[in-house]
């Protein structure tokens, strides 16, 4: 999503928000990660202005006193970005490619299965399995912080069944252009 991105070039407008859109992305971010409203306040505080800037590709990335804190490509869910996530990395369930994949990884391509399910890989077991289309953090083995924010494309129930095939779309990813981005 972010390989190519250019403020320059790639954002169309700035846009602050009404405290009535606020309230309910508020809402809609404390209903899809697992963040205490406290938390949000720490990063978010209500008084603060949120402001949308909106790029190509329909990507509105949302923003703080100019630092992105998230981002939603057309009405899909909100990704935090990396650095957010790496204050809060409870934000998200965790899944961990193996060390062959980091390389891939970087370059920003999607995480196979065989990657996921590898001796250096992993999943939650299957009493915490995460669903399809969910939200997730991917780390990578030996690293201690994440190294991108995905979507699953199976159920890790699945990834570990059929073993071939993408498992986690990689929406962002350590080095690409918007975490070269501290402000905006």
């Amino acid at each position: 999503m972010f390989k190519k991105f250019s403020p320059a070039t790639d954002i169309a407008t700035h846009t602050p928000l009404k405290q009535s859109v606020q309230r309910n992305l508020r809402a809609d971010i404390l209903a899809q990660w697992a963040i205490e409203p406290e938390t949000l306040e720490a990063v978010w505080p209500k008084k603060e202005g949120l402001v949308l800037v909106k790029c190509r590709e329909h990507i509105a990335i949302y923003t703080v006193g100019a630092e992105p804190l998230f981002f939603q490509h057309f009405d899909g869910p909100y990704y935090p970005t990396l650095r957010f996530l790496h204050k809060y990395p409870y934000i998200l369930p965790q899944v961990q490619v193996d060390r062959g994949a980091i390389r891939f990884l970087l370059a920003g391509a999607h995480m196979m299965c065989p990657g996921l399910t590898s001796p250096g890989g992993r999943l939650p077991p299957a009493e915490a399995a995460i669903p399809a289309e969910r939200m997730v953090a991917i780390h990578a083995e030996g690293k201690e912080h994440a190294v991108g924010v995905g979507l699953t494309k199976l159920s890790t129930e699945e990834m570990k069944a059929v073993n071939k095939g993408v498992g986690v779309e990689t929406a962002c990813y350590l080095g690409d252009d918007l975490w070269a981005l501290a402000t905006l």
